[in-house]
């Protein structure tokens, strides 16, 4: 199995672990503690522990935050002992700039990131001058001006990476205006702006459907923003986190997304 891997959801915003499936390390040896963001993560995790764990032999303890930033600081320190809800790209940029030493260890899921309006049903229909919300971290600003940049509607400067900002644009035809905002509150900005680049938990928390609602999605294919399931340096071969990530790639998994989520998340594996 993978043990280094690409990844995805990321994203800046303040947030407190919420309770739903635990409320702290269970102080049990044998059980495995996840920390992970409610949609589509938590749901995941919940499917396994429900209906896999317990003939593969993992106790599993979730613990749901409603940020990006917690669940990483939480593994590092100990109280985590896997995490599963960013991709790689924001995982490194994590490390480099908190001095964590947090590792891939295998890809879950895609949660394509998608752009969102409430003034037009195509990104090309944007007004000139018009207003677009960004997420206002480096890995996730980044993917989201490449995602406008696929459809024509900005240029990006030659060598623009994933750490790319408003600063890189090369060709602005449309003279558009960026919003740097939280990622959490860019579902709240439709109403003020003419579209928003929105990541797919926050997109679903909100009651917005990525295939149906966003009049731009991000494709599967060569996408470096697979979720994957992460732990501290040392712990990979962990045997419980060797089970989850053999259950997380399983058929049952991948059957799981793709009946939840009907192309709104999307398996990595071909189960």
């Amino acid at each position: 199995m993978r043990k280094s891997i690409i990844a995805a959801t990321a994203t800046l915003a303040l947030g407190l672990p919420l309770t739903a499936c635990g409320s702290g390390s269970s102080g049990d040896d044998d059980t495995l503690v996840v920390g992970a963001t409610a949609v589509p993560a938590g749901e995941v995790l919940t499917y396994i522990k429900d209906n896999l764990a317990e003939k593969a032999g993992l106790d599993l303890e979730i613990k749901e935050f409603t940020d990006y930033v917690l669940p990483n600081t939480a593994l590092q320190e100990g109280s985590l002992d896997a995490n599963l809800y960013q991709n790689e790209p924001y995982l490194d940029d994590f490390n480099e700039s908190k001095g964590t030493d947090l590792v891939p260890v295998v890809d879950a899921y895609l949660p394509p990131m998608g752009v969102y309006s409430k003034k037009v049903t195509d990104v090309t229909e944007l007004a000139d001058g018009a207003t677009v919300a960004l997420p206002n971290d480096t890995t996730n600003e980044g993917r989201a001006l490449k995602l406008l940049a696929s459809k024509g509607v900005i240029t990006l400067k030659d060598g623009a990476g994933t750490d790319a900002s408003p600063a890189d644009i090369a060709e602005n035809p449309k003279h558009l205006e960026f919003k740097e905002l939280e990622p959490a509150q860019l579902p709240r900005s439709l109403d003020d702006v003419g579209a928003a680049v929105i990541n797919n938990n926050y997109a679903q928390d909100a009651g917005l459907s990525p295939t149906e609602d966003a009049i731009l999605l991000e494709s599967a294919k060569g996408n470096p923003y697979a979720n994957l399931l992460a732990v501290k340096r040392g712990n990979e071969d962990d045997p419980r986190v060797e089970k989850l990530a053999k259950l997380l790639v399983s058929s049952d998994v991948k059957k799981f997304i793709e009946d939840k989520y009907q192309g709104s998340v999307l398996p990595v594996s071909s189960g």
